[in-house]
């Protein structure tokens, strides 16, 4: 009995790739896909694109009656208003870039199925989703913070580096939920879970000086979120309070959020990139 040759079958079929084999069509599916989501969210909607902003700043309302008025949080804080609303928008964006991710490739399954494209194209079309809500937000956002009495400054031109630090730290963890998700659904809770920790122990209802002297540099050394959003208070609206390298005790030690970021993109890419080829067996 003779044994197969298996030279003679050619070259054993790759199964579909992350990133696939042209960048320009990796790009361009993923604006595709980015700007019609965006449409269909809100089609057939009377008020469209208002939706989206009515919910931070609902939010807003909310928690600056609550904290200014009761639990007093704000209290003797510059520009509190600004700082509140500014931090919302920001976690909006990262909540909506990873949670919306979590099942954006089973959501995609009939897509994922029938046709072969770069499975990369599914998250990366959520966090740009993401980025055209922010940018709108933020146009709003402005305004406010200019009705509050903030001054622009040079400092302002720091934003588009604080969300594009931003957007990859989301993005790394929107390739490593939405490939896990895939074998294992217990991740949304699970990250829903998460996202309310994220959200209390990063400086939104409250400001970093609130916090006893030795948690501070804990605080921003070991969340890239709560990064980000110390220096957007110190960048955007208020020069007097700590930057992000004062407030966790030196330039050295935001290496370590900067390794975090970094380590959750790595991290990412490689279980999404490892996944990719058997996404569609696996749903």
């Amino acid at each position: 009995m003779s044994t197969l040759d298996t030279a003679a079958l050619g070259k054993p079929i790759k199964g579909p790739s992350a990133l696939g084999t042209d960048f320009r069509r990796l790009a361009h599916l993923s604006v595709t896909l980015a700007v019609l989501e965006f449409k269909l969210r809100f089609f057939g909607s009377v008020l469209g694109y208002l939706w989206q902003l009515m919910r931070p700043l609902l939010l807003f309302g909310v928690l600056y009656t609550v904290f200014t008025h009761f639990v007093r949080l704000g209290a003797g804080v510059r520009f509190y208003p600004a700082i509140l609303l500014t931090g919302i928008v920001l976690f909006t964006f990262f909540s909506d870039a990873t949670s919306r991710s979590v099942t954006s490739v089973s959501d995609r399954e009939n897509l994922v199925r029938k046709i072969e494209f770069p499975r990369l194209v599914v998250p990366l079309a959520v966090l740009l989703v993401a980025y055209f809500n922010l940018i709108l937000n933020l146009l709003a956002v402005m305004v406010f913070v200019l009705a509050t009495g903030v001054e622009p400054r040079v400092e302002w031109l720091a934003l588009p580096l604080l969300l594009v630090a931003l957007g990859l730290f989301a993005g790394g963890l929107a390739m490593l939920l939405s490939a896990l998700f895939v074998r294992f659904r217990d991740v949304q809770p699970i990250w829903e879970v998460v996202l309310q920790m994220l959200f209390y122990a990063s400086p939104i209802l409250y400001v970093l000086d609130a916090l006893p002297a030795d948690v501070r540099p804990q605080v921003v050394r070991f969340n890239p979120l709560a990064t980000i959003l110390v220096q957007s208070r110190h960048s955007l609206i208020d020069d007097t309070a700590p930057n992000a390298w004062d407030a966790a005790g030196g330039m050295v030690y935001l290496l370590i959020p900067a390794a975090i970021a970094i380590g959750v993109v790595v991290l990412g890419f490689w279980v999404f990139n490892r996944e990719a080829p058997r996404i569609a067996e696996e749903l």
